[in-house]
């Protein structure tokens, strides 16, 4: 089956698709972006992931198509630490995650189990995506512990390294 690429338009705060019964299945098959209307609103990291797939093309306001190093030029723009984070989205993809915003959580994402698609159950992590080099104080280490636990989810670090690969630590409440 030939997979159709899907035309798609950077907006100011992400990227949405044309309509068709193509963008929906992206949402449909692997829950990238969201719904909306006929359309499917899809988040910078979705994008570039699925422009790097081959699946969608990205145009700008004026129509002009854009390459992979125009849209990353654009998103670093519209996104701190965006090449950081961007790793551990497309890392927990590639490993059959379904991976989502978590604005809304006071987290960068939240991670669903393999096999759960969001609305099934609820996500298991909230993940924070941090360079090697940085720091996090114990302060803002407890505060993004207490996002998961009052969330009722687990903490999972993302440490991007300087080539680039994921190492993940999971945090969990103990009760002695």
């Amino acid at each position: 089956m030939v997979k159709t690429i899907v035309k798609s338009t950077l907006l100011e705060a992400g990227v949405l698709t044309e309509e068709g019964d193509e963008a929906r299945e992206l949402y449909n098959q692997s829950r990238f972006g969201a719904i909306q209307g006929k359309k499917v609103n899809l988040s910078l990291f979705d994008a570039l992931f699925l422009l790097q797939k081959g699946r969608i093309t990205i145009h700008g306001k004026s129509g002009r198509r854009m390459n992979e190093t125009q849209f990353l030029r654009k998103a670093r723009k519209m996104t701190a630490n965006f090449d950081t984070r961007y790793a551990v989205f497309a890392d927990l993809r590639k490993r059959g995650y379904i991976v989502k915003t978590a604005l809304k959580f006071g987290a960068d994402f939240r991670v669903y189990d393999r096999g759960i698609k969001p609305g099934e159950d609820h996500a298991r992590w909230v993940v924070y995506p941090v360079a090697e080099t940085s720091s996090l104080t114990w302060h803002e280490f407890a505060a993004k512990n207490r996002v998961a636990h009052s969330t009722k989810k687990r903490l999972l670090i993302g440490v991007v390294d300087d080539e680039g690969d994921v190492s993940y630590w999971e945090i969990k409440w103990l009760r002695p």
